[in-house]
């Protein structure tokens, strides 16, 4: 069995429909809580098969305050409270996030129904503290405009080793083959400064051709251009990938406009390199320039186990242990 069978459904194509939500475990519903990770899997199979068509699937991230009172076993090796980053200018908080549910599917109303039973299953156990309702926007457009995810891998030969532990290894760590580490974040956009920019200057924030999504060329991207600061290489010149799934969302009404940018990794240390680039900068100052117009209010770190840890642990947590 390969990592990739072994995996949530990380690598689950872009739905057209995502919840996020994050919660935080009650203190004393340890056991109960750790009981009902359990029947998560069920519970989905049990609303996707009425409809299989739409692709209902749920992955589930475990927080590494929530793993140390969860599981008798020591945290798995990438897995850490987020880190905030202070920049000159920019902040990337973080915020309280014990585990996370990302539910995808081709339809919203799947979403919904099994977002509102998976509150039951956990009703009194886990307080709500995000709660996010992504859409498809246009042609994979974010609400800034510019299609996002573009250098996000597709193919299973890229996606698998970018985001899934023990891919392609000749002897991966039995214990967490398959498993990923996701960051999430939720970015509000300031859309009224952001269309006071030409496209042609929007193009510069960015790193990209507004219509065509095609990348600019070194010789006029910006070093502080988003992508720029998001191309991350090793000493060899390999270019290191994370698996996104970003999605808008918005309320009208209340004016609030972003995205929720949710990245999978075989290696958390790719996406906080990402993090700081943009953030910090790689050189002082020089911080992502779409951050001057996107404001991160939200920051977690989680550890997406293998499909069969959350319906029983134990066999994993003996090897751990061992």
């Amino acid at each position: 069995m390969t990592p990739q069978d072994r995996a949530q459904d990380v690598l689950a194509p872009p739905a057209k429909a995502a919840i996020f939500l994050t919660v935080t475990v009650r203190e004393g519903k340890e056991q109960e809580a750790r009981d009902a990770l359990a029947d998560v899997a069920s519970v989905t199979r049990a609303i996707g098969f009425r409809i299989p068509e739409a692709a209902l699937s749920c992955v589930v991230g475990i927080g590494a305050e929530a793993w140390d009172r969860l599981y008798a076993a020591p945290r798995p090796d990438g897995l850490h409270p987020f880190r905030p980053l202070t920049g000159e200018k920019h902040v990337a908080v973080a915020t309280p996030g014990d585990l996370l549910f990302h539910l995808r599917a081709g339809r919203p109303d799947l979403c919904f129904e099994l977002g509102r039973q998976l509150m039951v299953l956990f009703d009194g156990l886990v307080d709500c503290v995000d709660e996010v309702h992504g859409f498809r926007y246009w042609d994979e457009r974010d609400l800034l405009g510019f299609v996002d995810g573009t250098e996000s891998p597709t193919a299973a030969a890229e996606s698998g080793p970018a985001a899934l532990v023990g891919y392609g290894e000749t002897d991966p760590d039995e214990r967490y083959a398959g498993a990923s580490y996701v960051i999430v974040q939720k970015y509000l956009h300031d859309l009224d400064a952001w269309e006071k920019l030409s496209v042609e200057e929007q193009e510069l924030v960015v790193g990209r051709k507004k219509l065509s999504d095609i990348e600019l060329a070194d010789s006029v991207k910006p070093d502080d251009s988003h992508v720029a600061l998001n191309t991350i290489t090793d000493p060899d010149g390999t270019e290191r990938a994370i698996v996104r799934d970003n999605m808008p969302f918005g309320s009208v009404g209340a004016g609030e406009f972003g995205t929720y940018f949710i990245g999978y990794a075989a290696d958390s240390g790719v996406t906080e390199e990402m993090l700081r680039n943009m953030f910090l900068g790689r050189t002082p100052g020089r911080h992502d320039r779409i951050l001057d117009f996107s404001t991160a209010v939200t920051g977690c770190l989680f550890f997406v186990p293998p499909a069969a840890f959350l319906e029983d642990p134990e066999p994993f947590l003996a090897r751990t242990r061992a």
